[in-house]
Parts: C-alpha cells; sequence; structure tokens
C-alpha cells in the first residue's frame, strides 16, 4: 500500500503500474506544484515492487537518497515527491479490518489463517502511526490502539473509525492523539471492540494528521522516513 495523507491509502496491485504525479489522470495525485504532472512509478515486477523516476524536473528521493535507477521497495520506505512523502508499507492485518478488494484483485496484505478478531499489531519502523489509523479508519474499526515507544506507552480509542478518546503518560485528549499520530518508533496493539472509560475527542483522523502536520510545520520539524 501506498500512503500520502491526507490523501486515502492506495492499494497496489501486481499487475498494475501506479503513477504519482500532479495530474489527475495519475493513479495517485499529489497535491504540490513541485511535482511534475507524471513524476514517478511504482510496478511490481520479479516479485517485488520497484519504484522509479519518470523525468521528472525535480528529481525523486528515496529514504532521502536520490533515485538515479530503478530500486526495490521495502516496508517502511519513504518516497520523496516535490516535498511530498509518501510511504511504501506491507500491512499484516486481520480479515476484518479491510473490505474484500473485489476478485481479481491483489492487494498488498497478508491475510491471516487465525481468527477475525485477531488483533492488528505491527512497528512503526515499517509501518507509520498515520498509516495505521487510515488503515483502521478505512476498515471503521472499534477498539484501542495500544503503544509502547522509548518515550512511553499511549492508548488511542476509536469508534467506527473516529477518534473518541486519548491517553498517553502525560495528556489527553486531542493533544494526546496529536502526540501518538507523530511517533516514528515503536510497537503497536489494535485491540478490537474495547469502549473507553470516558469520551475527550470526536475527530476524523484526516483531522488529527493534519493538525500534526501543521503543529511540525510551524516548528519547522521534519518528520522521519
Amino acid at each position: 500500500m501506498l500512503f500520502a495523507p491526507p490523501t486515502p491509502p492506495l492499494r497496489l496491485d501486481p499487475g498494475q503500474e501506479v503513477v504519482m504525479g500532479r495530474s489527475r489522470s495519475c493513479e495517485l495525485t499529489l497535491d504540490t506544484g513541485q511535482a511534475s504532472r507524471r513524476h514517478a512509478a511504482v510496478r511490481f515486477a520479479d516479485g517485488r515492487f520497484r519504484v522509479r523516476d519518470l523525468g521528472s524536473t525535480n528529481g525523486t528521493f528515496l529514504n532521502g537518497d536520490s533515485l538515479g535507477a530503478e530500486r526495490v521497495l521495502r516496508p517502511g520506505d519513504c518516497i520523496e515527491i516535490g516535498g511530498t512523502n509518501v510511504a511504501f508499507c506491507e500491512v499484516e492485518v486481520m480479515e476484518d479490518v479491510m473490505s474484500d478488494p473485489g476478485e481479481g484483485e491483489t492487494i498488498l496484505m497478508a491475510r491471516p489463517r487465525s481468527e477475525a478478531k485477531e488483533a492488528l499489531s505491527g512497528n512503526f519502523e515499517q509501518i507509520p502511526a498515520f498509516a495505521v489509523l487510515q488503515i483502521l479508519e478505512m476498515g471503521r474499526q472499534t477498539g484501542v490502539l495500544c503503544v509502547e515507544t522509548p518515550d512511553g506507552e499511549s492508548w488511542t480509542w476509536m469508534e467506527e473509525g473516529r477518534l473518541i478518546h486519548a491517553e498517553t503518560e502525560k495528556c489527553e485528549g486531542f493533544d494526546a492523539a496529536i502526540e501518538m499520530v507523530q511517533n516514528s518508533s515503536g510497537r503497536f496493539l489494535f485491540e478490537p471492540g474495547v469502549a473507553p472509560a470516558r469520551r475527550t475527542i470526536d475527530a476524523s483522523v484526516t483531522e488529527v494528521i493534519l493538525d500534526a502536520s501543521r503543529i511540525l510545520d510551524e516548528a519547522g520539524i521534519q518528520p522521519d522516513d
């Protein structure tokens, strides 16, 4: 999957090349004047997803390095196009988080062999915090996202894909949700069906992501790849 918030996540089909750029005809349209109309592309070849530049004016970067020849993508890689970061993730998720993509369509996800109520878990080095929230929002999930980082623990509750409460060891409510989405390291575990003791938020994932981005921009901080 490709993630470029606030744009919804894009599922990758091994049989289709995904073009990224500012043109509305691109599979992933980027709202930045620094991107070329058809800037870069992701394709599946020899069992791996690969990214290449399409002769763009400002170039394409992978994890901060200028992209020359076509490169193999690995989970957690960050593709930078015109100042916009596009995260590439391989998502392991339980059956009921994402709706079935339809017959003949392959998405970059591993379906578990166990029951559908198995929790979603992983680490932020391979899938960013904002991407985890977008997946849960797409699946209209209800439950709690538990996060453990070197700086401490946090908990974010969702109901039908909306954020309704968040806590860290230092704060709660919207501020806690902002702090969680800014995490770039640590592990997460989503437990379905867990209700909060109280409600302090009523916000979409997009609202939280945009506010977190605004705060980083105002502070002059660049998020980790």
